[in-house]
């Protein structure tokens, strides 16, 4: 009982109604379905019903129904079950029968417990039954099997020929790979030149068989140490997720613990400062009360005295206010230098937005698994002409980045000599190009959005910002105050960019505003001297290439020194110019002298020389990465095009 049940739940069970198998069928792939489960799952995939076939909602594998014609509901009435499957139900799924009893006793509505199996006629026969059938001539031969004691037997199913209905499927046609009955054999397959007796064929089947279950039992044990695998590496991401949720609302909080601090700091100096004033208009009005009080005393003695009869009266009040003590009591309207004279909040809108778009909470970032492995050696996949047609010089590129526009990897490139930004991809499996002819030469190039790049122009002292579709189109020319040379994006609205003159890194927003100045100091010396060459990290920090300093500086956007990579002996630096940054943080560093791409940690410690002259390396100068797995390096006339995934 327990063989029958673990049957029906491994085998037998329909992974769609999750039911033991109703009409079950049997596609290409081999999987096997309910008739009406697998016709409803066909039924709502479009591809499926324009393709005419049954959609293996396991593998996705098309079966191709023969008679298209029909509704949908009846596609999978001609699709029959492997026989293994039908044997499997007929003898332990719903309806099967046991041969505990004499099924001709039962015929007869009786129960008569069985004691022999004729192999041949596929029945179980009583006592009473089997001498009638022993004494059958056309039986009497047949073999019967005793099944006294504990030995049962279940009842083996016979096929019918479809086409013959009274003759059993015993022969297999090799050729035609089908299962047939005699007259099919005579009738169809007399052409056919191995016609073989199934049964003879049972040890082969039966080895082959074995053959693909243990096949199919390795793969059950590899997926199912995976999928335990991913299970505890789910449970492990599940509490990564939530520390990186809490990390995300604690920086947040600080943040707002900050400008509450702000804001905490600006109400108290209002107060303060109201409150002195209030006090002073307070006094103010006090004094000009008694004034008041004042004034119209003095006017009501005059009165009086100008009312008195008195000579004498007269004279006196005359004679008080020619020495002034009318103006005396003016005096009170003078006003105290250096006193408040009103308080006003002034605020920058355009500074506060500018803080705002710049507050580094921390960026989300994805690692794809198998796209970069810097482990593995380089391999040259493609080397793309810089030139192009209409240059009057020979090309010299610089700078390269990548984006990919609708669905199209398209590379940019900076060529300094032509004056040109250049984009070049395929399109309809032709490799094509376009330009975009600028004032001057261009130097550095990095992405702002998907479809966006910011370009510097140091001789007119321009950043360029280039829609790319992939065509190019210009739109806008910010000015600035310093030519720079290398620019990365910090965010979509802020910039970084290196000047030789003065040397530093400036932060700046998409209209040339510079938000800070970094100039970091070592021993009282300025560490850069011609930063030429910028990428932004994963953790939103700025890596330097200066090739006058021999050094690759790491800069947060605040100007603190993560760190500084100036090595001697067989890793110091001659030349490095172009700098990248992976997903994981490692960094590739282009040197241009010793021909060479050199990979250190986020840390900024050496791990080894990634591409040599032996590569095919010569004089390189901009490096880029895109998402999977090709690295990009500019070499005056060419950019070529290495792959680095397994």
């Amino acid at each position: 009982m327990a063989t029958s049940q673990k049957l029906t739940e491994h085998f037998l069970t329909c992974t769609i109604c999750t039911e033991v198998f109703d009409k079950p069928c049997t596609l290409v792939c081999n999987h096997t379905f309910c008739r009406k489960c697998v016709v409803s799952f066909t039924k709502t995939r479009p591809e499926a019903i324009s393709a005419k076939s049954l959609l293996c909602p396991f593998c996705s594998k098309m079966t191709k129904v023969s008679s298209p014609e029909k509704p949908v509901e009846e596609w999978a009435d001609d699709v029959k079950p492997m026989f293994v499957i039908q044997g499997l139900l007929d003898s332990f799924g719903p309806g099967s029968k046991d041969t505990t009893y004499c099924r001709y006793c039962q015929e007869e509505g009786e129960t008569t417990p069985a004691t022999s199996w004729c192999s041949v006629c596929d029945d179980a026969l009583c006592e009473r039954c089997l001498r009638m059938h022993n004494r059958n001539p056309s039986s009497r031969h047949h073999d019967v099997v005793d099944m006294s004691g504990e030995v049962k037997v279940r009842r083996r199913r016979r096929v019918m020929c479809k086409d013959h209905k009274d003759e059993d499927i015993k022969l297999m046609c090799k050729d035609c790979k089908k299962a047939v009955c005699q007259t099919c054999c005579i009738i169809h397959h007399r052409n056919c030149k191995c016609v073989v007796e199934i049964e003879k064929e049972i040890p082969s089947m039966k080895s082959e068989l074995t053959r693909n279950k243990n096949y199919l039992m390795r793969k059950y044990d590899e997926i199912k140490a995976l999928v335990d695998k991913q299970k505890t590496r789910s449970k492990e991401e599940s509490k990564r997720y939530l520390q990186m949720e809490s990390d995300i609302k604690s920086t947040t909080k600080k943040a707002i613990d900050m400008i509450k601090r702000k804001e905490r700091k600006l109400l108290d100096e209002l107060k303060e400062m109201s409150d002195k004033h209030m006090r002073l208009l307070r006094a103010d009005i006090k004094s000009g009360e008694l004034s008041v009080q004042m004034y119209q005393q003095q006017a009501e003695l005059i009165d009086q005295t100008l009312r008195s009869e008195c000579d004498m009266d007269v004279y006196e009040m005359y004679q008080g206010c020619e020495v002034g003590d009318v103006d005396a009591v003016g005096d009170a309207d003078l006003k105290e230098k250096g006193r408040i004279a009103s308080i006003m909040f002034r605020q920058d809108t355009d500074k506060l937005s500018r803080a705002l778009d710049g507050l580094q909470l921390g960026e989300i970032d994805v690692l794809c698994e198998g796209v970069l492995n810097l482990k593995a050696t380089p391999v040259l996949q493609d080397t793309i002409n810089v030139r192009v047609a209409g240059d009057g010089k020979a090309a010299d590129a610089n700078d390269v980045t990548v984006l990919v526009v609708n669905g199209t990897d398209t590379i940019v490139v900076t060529d300094f000599n032509n004056t040109n930004v250049k984009t070049f991809y395929t399109r309809n499996n032709k490799v094509s190009h376009s330009k975009l002819s600028l004032s001057s030469g261009p130097y550095g190039v990095t992405k702002v959005k998907h479809n966006q790049v910011a370009v510097t122009v140091p001789d007119t002292r321009q950043i360029v910002t280039v829609e790319v579709n992939p065509d190019l189109v210009l739109l806008s020319t910010i000015t600035t105050n310093k030519p720079y040379f290398g620019i990365t994006s910090l965010t979509s609205s802020t910039l970084a960019a290196g000047s030789q003159s003065p040397p530093c890194v400036d932060i700046l927003d998409m209209s040339g505003h510079v938000l800070r100045s970094i100039s970091p100091l070592h021993n009282a010396n300025n560490i850069l001297q011609c930063p030429n060459f910028l990428c932004t990290t994963r953790k939103g920090d700025i890596l330097v290439s200066d090739w006058v300093s021999r050094c690759v500086v790491c800069l947060t956007p605040w100007g603190d020194v993560v760190f500084t990579y100036s090595p001697t002996g067989d890793t110091t630096l001659e030349c490095p110019c172009g700098i990248t940054s992976t997903s994981t943080g490692d960094i590739l560093v282009t040197d241009n002298s010793p021909d060479s791409i050199i990979h250190l940690t986020e840390s900024g410690e050496f791990v080894r020389n990634i591409l040599t002259s032996q590569d095919g390396i010569q004089y390189p100068q901009g490096v880029c990465l895109d998402g999977r797995g090709f690295m990009y390096v500019c070499m005056s006339s060419d950019v070529k095009v290495f792959h680095c995934i397994d």
